[in-house]
């Protein structure tokens, strides 16, 4: 296997995979099929919110998929970025709220979520330099 056959079988799964959960996991928040997300909320910050809980992880929801679809389209790179900030502190609450295991979970996607920032931007410099015709590691 070459190097591009590698790179895209890292790629392509980690694209697909992080997108899709970014955009399941915040359309969850409307319908908490998965878990009542307002759980995860730390009392203090619940506290000083100016609408409900409920409405809140709505909106987060919003953010959510909007990463989400973001990752699964042409600018995956920058909302790759976004994904791994947005991880990190959704981890850091969840630090707060004694929520360890979960916080754990959500730094290493966002760490996935940086990796695949990385990844989108050697991509990207490839087809820049004509390495790589765009598509072409689907059929790798």
């Amino acid at each position: 296997m070459d190097a591009q056959s590698r790179t895209a079988s890292m790629f392509w799964p980690l694209r697909i995979g992080l997108g899709a959960t970014a955009f399941l996991a915040g359309a969850d928040k409307f319908t908490n099929l998965l878990t009542d997300w307002e759980k995860y909320l730390v009392p203090e910050a619940s506290e000083k919110l100016p609408v409900s809980n409920k409405n809140f992880m709505r909106v987060v929801g919003v953010v959510e998929m909007l990463v989400g679809v973001g990752i699964l389209s042409p600018k995956a790179e920058i909302s790759s970025y976004v994904a791994s900030a947005w991880l990190s502190c959704i981890a850091a609450n969840l630090v707060l709220n004694k929520d360890y295991d979960v916080a754990v979970r959500d730094i290493n996607m966002a760490i996935g979520a940086f990796v695949l920032g990385q990844l989108c931007a050697a991509r990207e410099r490839r087809i820049e330099q004509g390495d790589l015709a765009e598509g072409q590691e689907l059929a790798a």
